[in-house]
């Protein structure tokens, strides 16, 4: 017997989700763990929810997700479109709501590379004139 089960990928900034969506009551796990635990402030846990709150199928499915690379931040931001992509296979007519809201666009923001003969990316070394 196959398990029903729905995949979307996830990115932002460098990190990458895997999430599964699969019928459920609505559990989160990340990285085998609950995500209270794994995410810690409730600004990422509401921006990780935010895509099944949008479609209105928080209570339809358990969200089995792996995380892996960048920060808390990045992962949650790849989470969020991970879900998004994902209910979107399980039903296209859930896309509209979902583009309405913005969350199926990949944030293109990466940190800029650092230049040579300078001190960061955009900042230069001091300048003396003697």
């Amino acid at each position: 017997m196959a398990v029903i089960e729905y995949y979307g990928t996830g990115r932002r900034k460098t990190s990458t989700a895997r999430v599964f969506l699969r019928p459920g009551k609505g559990t989160i796990t990340v990285n085998r763990g609950p995500v209270d635990s794994y995410f810690t402030t409730a600004s990422l846990r509401t921006q990780i929810r935010q895509p099944l709150l949008v479609t209105e199928t928080a209570d339809k499915f358990d969200v089995i997700a792996t995380a892996i690379g960048g920060g808390v931040s990045g992962q949650a931001g790849a989470l969020r479109l991970g879900i998004a992509r994902a209910l979107v296979e399980y039903n296209l007519e859930l896309r509209p709501r979902l583009k309405k809201a913005g969350l199926l666009t990949r944030d293109p923001r990466v940190k800029e590379r650092k230049k040579y003969g300078m001190a960061g990316a955009r900042k230069r070394f001091q300048f003396s004139k003697r």
